[in-house]
């Protein structure tokens, strides 16, 4: 039974480059590609680990845990592919010249791929930072070898290409910090005392808990209105994917403070002047 067995695992399917291809090597090359994915996963978490120990940075560990199961599994996949009788220096040579084919013929996708190393080895973004892409906020999840996810803050996903993140405009709220200053616009009637508005204003930006103390909260005038006159409200909040949420909450605070301190916020207003036709004889 056994002798049958492994007489047909010898069994010859293809030869190729003069290696026979037989069942027993195909096996062989399957067990390398699974042992490797076992490898990759052991790897990944004792690095995580390692790396978390010696302090390193959430980013810095993702990119580090990322290439090396790429090299890892490039290895893996080249072992496999000796083992089944291909001749891997020609297929990397092959692959060069298959390369620059697909360099002409898909520069998107090669642009991507060429990127996605890029925010892998620079890091202008990394995986948990809050961005503006194209004027959509969002966290990054994941930065992949042709496109980047990431999540926005109504919860959708969104897949930007790699290229995008490399050669667009791209807002990084998460670098140098988390923190970011928003602006309460408003404007109240020319008969307000300024002073007690502003007062007003400090108190409301001092009693909400996600307003930082440092730096300062500050009013400033913007413009005299045609009806009013502009100010702002400038205060810094921890992180900046909480910025609507704080506005909307500071907004509610300014409303019910100046109703309670009678500070009016005027509507617009213009001046009619009624011509009469006995003014113009």
């Amino acid at each position: 039974m056994l002798d049958t067995i492994l007489q047909y695992l010898r069994t010859t399917l293809v030869v190729l480059s003069g290696t026979p291809v037989t069942p027993l090597t195909l096996l062989t090359a399957s067990t390398i590609l699974l042992v490797a994915r076992i490898v990759t996963a052991l790897v990944g978490r004792s690095l995580e680990r390692l790396l978390a120990a010696r302090g390193l940075d959430k980013g810095m560990r993702y990119t580090t845990i990322k290439i090396t199961r790429y090299v890892i599994m490039l290895i893996a996949v080249l072992m496999a592919l000796g083992t089944i009788g291909v001749n891997t220096s020609a297929l990397m040579a092959g692959g060069a010249v298959l390369l620059v084919g697909i360099g002409f013929g898909l520069q998107k996708l090669a642009e991507n791929f060429i990127s996605g190393l890029l925010l892998l080895l620079e890091r202008p973004v990394k995986k948990g930072d809050f961005i503006d892409v194209g004027g959509v906020l969002g966290t990054v999840e994941d930065i992949g070898l042709r496109a980047t996810h990431v999540i926005s803050r109504e919860g959708v996903t969104m897949i930007v290409p790699n290229a995008s993140l490399v050669t667009a405009l791209v807002v990084n709220h998460s670098v140098p910090t988390n923190a970011r200053r928003i602006w309460i616009k408003l404007g109240i009637s020319y008969d307000s005392d300024l002073d007690h508005v502003v007062r007003v204003l400090e108190q409301v930006a001092h009693d909400e808990p996600l307003v930082l103390d440092e730096p300062k909260f500050e009013v400033r005038h913007q413009n005299f209105g045609d009806s009013a006159m502009e100010l702002a409200l400038l205060a810094w909040i921890p992180e900046a994917r909480d910025e609507l949420i704080v506005a909307s909450k500071l907004r509610f605070a300014i409303a019910r403070a100046f109703k309670r301190e009678k500070i009016v916020i005027p509507y617009p207003q213009r001046d009619v002047h009624v011509v009469t036709r006995a003014t113009l004889q």
